[in-house]
């Protein structure tokens, strides 16, 4: 079978989309995934999903950070970014996702919005509401582990 002439081929765009949630959670790419395409099946419908045609090309997660590159037509970009935003929970946890930029290309997009790893994170302990806990620190954040999960804080929160 031969392949179609490149002004029939689709055309596609590149969403990078940073990944935010507490340390213990734990997604994989499949997950990820899946979530994406419930959550624009919700927001636009079957029709509106398959005109979108959301489709996870590379992730990485680990430590409650990560990213992933998404792949949408190019007339969908709006509501891809749409989709995105929409998606609040996976199997059950909070998560907070943002798109870095849209590219052209997957090259252009990896270079100029994924050129960065995730975070490097940092386990210790700090003292918190007069108390002394364990907690994973990034930056200039840290999230702070409860008796019952996780709260976050920036570091003039620990002084």
């Amino acid at each position: 079978m031969k392949h179609l002439p490149k002004h029939l081929r689709p055309r596609w765009r590149y969403l990078a989309v940073d990944i935010e949630t507490w340390p213990d959670v734990d997604i994989d790419r499949g997950t990820f995934q899946r979530h994406l395409w419930y959550a624009a099946q919700n927001l636009v419908g079957d029709a509106g999903s398959a005109a979108v045609d959301l489709s996870v090309l590379s992730f990485s997660f680990a430590d409650g950070h990560g990213e992933a590159l998404v792949r949408v037509r190019r007339d969908e970009v709006e509501r891809g970014r749409a989709v995105v935003a929409s998606l609040a929970r996976i199997d059950g946890s909070d998560v907070g996702l943002r798109v870095r930029g849209v590219s052209g290309t997957v090259r252009a997009c990896e270079e100029k919005y994924m050129g960065r790893g995730p975070i490097g994170t940092d386990q210790r302990h700090v003292v918190f509401r007069g108390t002394e806990r364990t907690a994973v620190t990034a930056a200039d954040r840290a999230d702070i582990r409860l008796d019952d999960g996780f709260t976050g804080a920036t570091t003039l929160d620990l002084q």
